[in-house]
């Protein structure tokens, strides 16, 4: 569930240290947006671990992904333990910026507070609530999920690279290992306090849950317990892949999550 990101970019949206802007670099500047994406990362992710999805994306479809504290711009910060303070700082964040048609996509633990940060939207801002919400490589919330690593630099490092990043070999850098693992640390203690929803936790948004045919921590069959948390329409798609599929699969799931924006805008009016 986890793999660190060095790398920095991105503009802050909407005044928020939790959102980024992610355009393609050198492109002109964006035209007014007419519908959103927001994204967000994975255990010891950053914002740019999603940078690649921007020169798929039609010019007037916004991305965005969260930040959370602790790494890249934000290294400064003391780290988010909590699922409450990511997913609440996230939805407040969200339920600011001008109201659009939006989607929101999470991999990994990002599926498990896109989730939660949708829920605190349709109570307290229904205004910004997504019209579709994705979850990516997670098992749902209220079901039995994998077993987590301990806290300590071995165990942490040891499950990231079992779970196949882009990077692995950054852990191998001293003065990359000691930048990145206080996040990592800092996301797997949020995942192993994190308790499963019940039933007062569904949303009203359709949920399509995605994941890789060879993820041992989320198998294909995991992937159902998502429908019995919305009310609303539920779907799954499985892709070649281990637990980080979606690595070179950008134009795909870019594709498939515009999509949803499309198939919105295509209904009729109630």
């Amino acid at each position: 569930m986890g793999h660190a990101t060095p790398a920095a970019g991105g503009g802050a949206a909407g005044g928020s240290r939790w959102l980024k802007r992610l355009t393609v670099p050198g492109a002109p500047s964006p035209q007014p947006a007419r519908a959103r994406i927001v994204c967000l990362p994975h255990a010891g992710g950053a914002a740019t671990a999603y940078q690649g999805w921007a020169r798929h994306l039609p010019a007037a479809v916004e991305l965005l992904a969260v930040q959370y504290p602790g790494r890249q711009d934000r290294l400064a910060e003391p780290c988010s333990e909590t699922m409450e303070e990511s997913a609440g700082a996230a939805a407040a964040a969200l339920a600011e910026l001008p109201v659009l048609p939006t989607v929101v996509f999470g991999h990994s633990m990002g599926a498990l507070v896109a989730y939660e940060t949708t829920v605190r939207l349709g109570r307290q801002a229904p205004h910004a609530a997504p019209v579709h919400l994705f979850v990516s490589g997670a098992s749902a919330p209220h079901r039995d999920r994998e077993d987590l690593p301990a806290l300590d630099d071995e165990s942490l490092i040891a499950y990231s690279r079992r779970q196949g990043g882009a990077q692995p070999e950054v852990y191998d850098i001293p003065e990359l290992r000691e930048l990145l693992l206080p996040s990592l640390r800092a996301d797997f203690r949020l995942l192993t306090d994190y308790r499963g929803v019940g039933e007062r936790a569904r949303t009203d948004v359709p949920v399509t849950a995605f994941g890789g045919d060879g993820d041992a921590g989320c198998p294909p069959e995991a992937l159902t317990g998502w429908g019995e948390l919305t009310t609303a329409e539920f779907t799954t798609r499985v892709f070649p892949g281990g637990h980080f599929y979606l690595q070179g699969r950008e134009e795909q799931l870019t594709a498939l999550v515009a999509g949803a924006l499309e198939a919105r805008a295509d209904r009729p009016a109630p």
